[in-house]
């Protein structure tokens, strides 16, 4: 699959999952270095936000957004995943007051590469919303064509009150 970068053509690793599809293994790292595995996810319905680099205007802006929804969503995991080291991440939230969304590191890429979400010309993961349902199965997703284009928040929102 393929995105753009201001206009230039980037090449994912592979075609992302789709919707129907069962969520795939990956590990990611939280605040503590300690691995959330995708099976840690089930039991409730999840939002995962993907951002390329945690510090650039628009991935703070998608995570903020996402972060101010949360209060409304009791019994939801919100992720926004990146794979910016867990300092970057812990600095930022400390900066932007940004203290309920979780922040997870795919530093080691296995998110990237088990979604197809990788970059790997630029090491960083294409800009993606997803909605999960409790037994894992994928309900929505949005990988924005333009790297630095927002997602469509209202839509990813709407799915996921669908699933409450």
């Amino acid at each position: 699959m393929k995105i753009t970068i201001n206009g230039e053509q980037r090449q994912l690793v592979g075609n992302p999952p789709m919707v129907g599809e069962e969520l795939p293994h990956f590990k990611v790292f939280d605040q503590n270095n300690e691995k959330v595995k995708t099976r840690f996810l089930f039991g409730k319905p999840t939002l995962l936000s993907v951002v390329p680099d945690i510090n650039t205007p628009v991935c703070s802006l998608q995570t903020k957004k996402f972060n101010q929804t949360m209060d409304q969503f009791s019994g939801v995991n919100f992720l926004t995943i990146s794979t910016n080291r867990i300092e970057d991440q812990q600095k930022w939230c400390a900066a932007e007051g940004v203290k309920k969304m979780k922040l997870v590191s795919d530093y080691e890429q296995s998110f990237g590469y088990a979604m197809n979400l990788l970059i790997p010309d630029e090491g960083v993961l294409a800009r993606s919303v997803w909605v999960v349902d409790a037994n894992g199965k994928i309900v929505y997703r949005q990988i924005v064509s333009e790297l630095t284009d927002e997602p469509d928040y209202d839509a990813a929102l709407a799915e996921l009150k669908k699933l409450l």
